[in-house]
């Protein structure tokens, strides 16, 4: 991919390596609570309470908040230390940009064709776990959108993990996975996630799967729209990039998934569709540029 030097997205938020502890109350909380109870019986005790709590009140009105130095730091104060990135970190979240910042053109001109109105999202980069409006995940789940709060969550060490346990390596399968969590964004956009969730409300297993698979296979086929955007009108594509793309559609298919864990494949439990599924989407996305080529839910056979 042709990358180095474009655009960069404005809606990365890189938390990476950032560590959060809550602080402890000091001493003075602790001898505080202790004889709380003990200067409540006591006339002078309550006296002392009184003026303590006028001085941190008036303090406050000031401007001046004395009640972290009393507690000795506050049970509620947060720091976070954000660790030194590498080179080569910095170069992989650049890149990551990069792509984010290219799929926004493409979905802004698609998006305005249509008389409609593209609302960017955002690119959240975690490492090991990370909270969003979706609740808690960890690195394990690999990247995903999350509708509560229209952001996508990657941990870039999935990255490697495509390249040295999948055999998907190279920048454009790296930028396919980013363009698929960007893809289930539109679909959050247009509505169709809402009415996948209302279709499979109250169904069986093999329904509500049988709908994700139609709901991933498309926005495989949305990161193929995109794609042939990035090569069409901006030359951001190599010759070898399509074939990098379809490599890692093929590589996370889930009956090759299953294989490799030792699983027999049953496709009633596809949630994402196989890995003919998948290139056969992404495919027709990128061979054809048109959203109107991606209904999965209308295809009698995916």
């Amino acid at each position: 991919m042709d990358w180095r030097g474009r655009k960069q997205s404005n809606n990365v938020e890189d938390r990476r390596g950032q560590d959060v502890q809550r602080a402890s109350g000091g001493g003075a909380a602790l001898l505080l609570v202790r004889f709380l109870p003990m200067m409540l019986r006591s006339k002078t005790g309550r006296i002392v309470l009184i003026l303590g709590a006028v001085v941190i009140f008036g303090g406050k009105m000031l401007g001046i908040d004395i009640l972290p130095m009393l507690l000795g730091g506050g049970t509620q104060s947060v720091s976070q230390n954000q660790r030194e990135m590498s080179p080569q970190e910095q170069e992989l979240a650049q890149f990551v940009s990069v792509v984010l910042a290219d799929t926004e053109t493409t979905w802004h001109q698609l998006f305005s064709a249509a008389g409609k109105t593209y609302q960017e999202p955002r690119l959240v980069l975690f490492s090991n776990r990370v909270n969003s409006a979706c609740g808690t995940a960890s690195s394990a789940v690999g990247p995903f959108y999350c509708p509560g709060d229209n952001q996508v969550y990657l941990d870039l060490s999935f990255f490697n993990d495509m390249r040295q346990q999948l055999g998907a390596p190279g920048d454009f399968a790296q930028a396919y996975v980013i363009a698929h969590e960007v893809g289930h964004h539109v679909q959050n956009l247009l509505g169709i996630s809402q009415q996948v969730r209302q279709a499979g409300a109250g169904k069986s297993q093999a329904t509500v799967n049988a709908l994700s698979v139609k709901q991933e296979l498309q926005a495989d086929c949305f990161a193929g729209v995109w794609g042939y955007h990035a090569d069409n009108q901006r030359q951001l594509l190599d010759p070898d990039d399509l074939e990098e793309a379809l490599t890692a559609a093929s590589a996370i298919g889930d009956d090759r998934l299953q294989r490799q864990a030792g699983q027999d494949v049953v496709p009633d439990s596809f949630t994402h569709g196989s890995s003919a599924q998948r290139v056969r989407w992404f495919k027709r996305g990128f061979e054809s540029g048109q959203v109107a080529a991606c209904d999965t839910f209308s295809a009698t056979a995916n």
